[in-house]
C-alpha cells in the first residue's frame, strides 16, 4: 500500500479537523446521465478524509476522492475503482474543500451527483443546513515555499507562495464573441465562495453541444442547469448571475479539482484556459511538490 505525506522541509501550519454535524441528502438528476440521483452526506471520524460511496450497487463500493482514483477529465472529472465511476465531482467537492470540510461519506445513488442547477450552491445549502462541526485532530496546511508551473499549448497553471489561498483564472475563448476574455480573482473562503463563487453554472458555446451529445453526454442537461452561449447571445434560465459567470465557474470547476491533493495548502493559483485535464495534471506537480511516497 502507498501513503503520501509532507516533506519534512516543507514549511506546515495546522488547524482542526471538520465534518457534517449530521447528515443531509438531496436528490435531482445528472448533467450527464439525465437520471435520477440521491445524494447524502454523512459525517465522519477524523482522518476518514472524502470518500464518495455508490449506494446503488449491491458491495456499496467506496473511492477515495484522490488523485490516484482519477479516471477521467474529459469534460467533468471522474473517479473510480476498477469498473466503478462516480463521474462529475468537481462541483460538490469545491463546496465541500470551500467550506474546510476534511472527513465526509458521500453516498450517490447513481454514477454522478445531481447536477443541481449547474452549479456549487446546493452542496453550500447543504453543508449550511447541516452545520459545521469542528474536531479534535488536526491537519496540516502546507505553505509553498517556490513556484511550481505547468503548461501545455495556450494552456498555463502557477502556483505562487502566498499566505492565504487565492485562485487568480483568465478565461478566453476568442472565437466566441461573447465571452472573449474574463478575468477574476478571489481569496478562497467559505464566505467569498459562497456570494461570488457558488451560484455560478456550468456553461458551453453552441459549437460544442454537438460533440458533447456524440460522445453520448449531457443527456441531463437544460436551461436550468447550464448557459448557452452562441455568437453574442446567452442563454440560460434567469440570465446570468454575474457578467462574468463563465470565468467563475472556471474557478469553481479548479477549486474542485485541486482539492482532490488531498492536503490544504496556502498559494497563489494563476489559471489561463484550463480545463479538468489540465487541473488534474497541475495537481500531481503540486502533490509532488508537497509530499514524499512511502511503500509499505
Amino acid at each position: 500500500m502507498t501513503k503520501t505525506s509532507i516533506h519534512p522541509s516543507r514549511s506546515v501550519l495546522t488547524r482542526r479537523q471538520n465534518t457534517l454535524k449530521g447528515p443531509v441528502e438531496y436528490s435531482g438528476i445528472g448533467i450527464h446521465t439525465g437520471r435520477q440521483v440521491k445524494l447524502r452526506f454523512c459525517p465522519a471520524k477524523e482522518g476518514t478524509g472524502i470518500l464518495f460511496q455508490r449506494t446503488d450497487l449491491p458491495s456499496r463500493p467506496i473511492i477515495p476522492a484522490g488523485l490516484e482514483y482519477v479516471r477521467d477529465t474529459n469534460r467533468s472529472t471522474t473517479i473510480g475503482l476498477t469498473d466503478v465511476f462516480v463521474h462529475t465531482v468537481e462541483h460538490v467537492l469545491a463546496a465541500i474543500r470551500a467550506y474546510n470540510i476534511d472527513n465526509l461519506l458521500i453516498e450517490v445513488s447513481d454514477a454522478e451527483p445531481p447536477i443541481a442547477n449547474g452549479s456549487s450552491d446546493v452542496f453550500v445549502d447543504m453543508i449550511e443546513s447541516a452545520g459545521v462541526v469542528e474536531q479534535s485532530h488536526t491537519l496540516p496546511i502546507v505553505k509553498l515555499e517556490k513556484p511550481i508551473y505547468w503548461s501545455q499549448g495556450d494552456s498555463v497553471l502557477i502556483a505562487l507562495p502566498d499566505e492565504s489561498y487565492r485562485i487568480s483564472y483568465t478565461l478566453s475563448y476568442p472565437k466566441v464573441e461573447v465571452l472573449r476574455a474574463q478575468y477574476q480573482s478571489f481569496e478562497i473562503t467559505p464566505e467569498r465562495f459562497k456570494t461570488d463563487i457558488a451560484a455560478c453554472r456550468t456553461f458551453s458555446p453552441y459549437e460544442e453541444l454537438s460533440t458533447l451529445l456524440d460522445k453520448g453526454l449531457i443527456k441531463g442537461a437544460s436551461l436550468s442547469n447550464a448557459v448557452l452561449i452562441h455568437r453574442e447571445a446567452v442563454f440560460s434560465k434567469g440570465g446570468l448571475f454575474f457578467p462574468d459567470e463563465m470565468v467563475r465557474h472556471k474557478i469553481l470547476d479548479l477549486i474542485g479539482d485541486l482539492s482532490l491533493i488531498g492536503f490544504n495548502f496556502q498559494a497563489h493559483i494563476i489559471g489561463i484556459k484550463t480545463g479538468h485535464k489540465a487541473n488534474y495534471e497541475f495537481a500531481k506537480k503540486i502533490l509532488n511538490h508537497i509530499t514524499m511516497e512511502k511503500t509499505e
